[in-house]
């Protein structure tokens, strides 16, 4: 097997009886194993790196190729790692001579460390290759319909049909693939249903031309985001043990007579949480990584800040002029829109309410049904799931972590239907008027507490 037979996405290529050459004097040693990983010594641009599979035996390297075998056998997580390394531009640098000549010593691979273990990584590189593969075949199928044009004795106007007919599915993948370069695209239908509904409000609103209520969603939209995130973030920080001292603000706001919490309360626990000291010990792949950088400083904190002073002129009736206002509204979109593009992190953090939880004591793992509430409609179909836990509650809210974990959201999110607007909503704590009300954050409706107010003082709400 010579580096000729390597692609560089790692395939290796089907035996050929007539152009391969075959031996039969190699000696065993020499025979190549499933396992094993070859590594061009070669390099033009990147490395070539692949994994020999019993597919592509019986065979031997030959030439430019390095075998390297590991002592034991790798997890496919480890080894797609692995590969992925051997083909980076770290690795590529190591080799010397001309562009076109340059080679790796065998006495310098001997030092090089390659990467341990690290299931989230490997993950998302598996999810990129299968994309990739995916898009390819796609981009395959239709090459291939274009070319069948004139293969047949058919006529013009039957070819065109045909074309429009069997082509409807690839052109609705290209439309559907291109909507997603559109942030509201995204937004609609991939953030968590609270945050989604309520950018997609201020998105339609705007489209109106009416300008104050548009300009009235849009900072509604922003204090739904920020208070999304810190309500998670708040909840996350229970799961890990972490004390954070922001919670005492909105604790005080909740046991108090005045007002319930806003935007102050929101972006002191997301602020604090931005800290990395708080974060010290927890797994590379814990969503609060993700949440430190909604509104780091920098730009986004000023967007942030100035979101919340029009928030607050805006709850005092210091609304802007007739004249002022299209600047405003401008200002403020392009503010939220930053905040937004911070956020796109949410969309691979569902929001999901469990349903059902059916315990096997003898698989030791929990059979789930939920709803993904990803998307600016609630009405979603329910889905299942295999979970390793029986600490599961049905009715409650959890957010799915990258590692599949999930992480209870009660008593910072709860969910029911509206006694208001008879809508699906979520809701957090509030105070109206000295009252303990839950508040929806799709709508902003509040009535009285319904949840166990007990579990607020446990979690130290109250």
């Amino acid at each position: 097997m010579w580096i000729k037979h390597v692609g560089r996405d790692g395939s290796i290529a089907e035996h050929d009886a007539e152009a391969d050459i075959w031996r039969n004097d190699v000696a065993q040693r020499f025979h190549l194993q499933a396992g094993d990983l070859l590594l061009s010594e070669v390099v033009t641009g990147r490395p070539k790196a692949a994994l020999v599979q019993e597919a592509d035996l019986p065979a031997a390297a030959a030439g430019s190729v390095y075998v390297l075998r590991p002592r034991r056998v790798l997890p496919p997580e480890h080894t797609r790692l692995i590969l992925a390394f051997l083909r980076s531009e770290r690795v590529a640098r190591l080799a010397y001579g001309d562009f076109g000549r340059s080679r790796i010593r065998r006495t310098d691979l001997a030092p090089l460390k390659l990467p341990e273990p690290d299931e989230a990584l490997a993950t998302a590189l598996n999810e990129l290759e299968s994309a990739g593969r995916r898009m390819s075949r796609w981009s395959a199928e239709a090459t291939a319909l274009a070319g069948s044009v004139f293969e047949t004795e058919q006529s013009l106007d039957e070819a065109r049909r045909s074309i429009i007919a069997a082509g409807q599915l690839i052109r609705l993948r290209a439309e559907a693939a291109g909507e997603l370069d559109d942030p509201d695209h995204t937004v609609r239908t991939r953030f968590p249903y609270p945050v989604a509904l309520r950018l997609r409000e201020a998105e339609a609103r705007r489209s109106t031309g009416d300008l104050e209520p548009a300009y009235r969603a849009i900072l509604e939209a922003a204090e739904a985001l920020l208070a999304y995130a810190a309500l998670v973030a708040g909840a996350l920080a229970r799961d890990a043990a972490i004390d954070l001292s922001s919670m005492a603000l909105l604790q005080r706001k909740l046991a108090g007579a005045a007002g319930g919490p806003g935007l102050g309360e929101w972006t002191a626990i997301l602020q604090e949480v931005a800290g990395a000291k708080k974060r010290r010990g927890l797994n590379p792949d814990h969503p609060l990584h993700e949440l430190a950088d909604l509104v780091p400083e920098g730009e986004a904190q000023q967007a942030r800040s100035r979101l919340a002073a029009r928030r607050n002129d805006a709850a005092h009736g210091r609304m802007p002029d007739a004249v002022d206002l299209p600047q405003a509204l401008e200002e403020a979109s392009h503010d939220l829109s930053l905040l937004v593009s911070r956020a796109r992190f949410l969309a691979d953090l569902p929001l999901i309410h469990v349903t059902s939880v059916a315990w096997d004591v003898f698989r030791r793992d929990a059979s789930i049904s939920y709803r993904r509430l990803m998307g600016d409609h609630p009405v979603v179909p329910t889905s299942f799931m295999n979970y390793p836990s029986s600490a599961v509650e049905p009715g409650s809210l959890y957010l799915v972590g990258r590692d599949h974990h999930l992480y209870l959201l009660r008593p910072f999110l709860t969910c029911e239907v509206c006694e208001t607007c008879r809508a699906w909503s979520t809701f957090h704590g509030d105070k109206v008027k000295g009252q303990l009300v839950q508040k929806s954050l799709e709508h902003g409706h509040n009535y009285s507490y319904k949840a166990d107010v007990e579990v607020l003082r446990q979690t130290g709400l109250m």
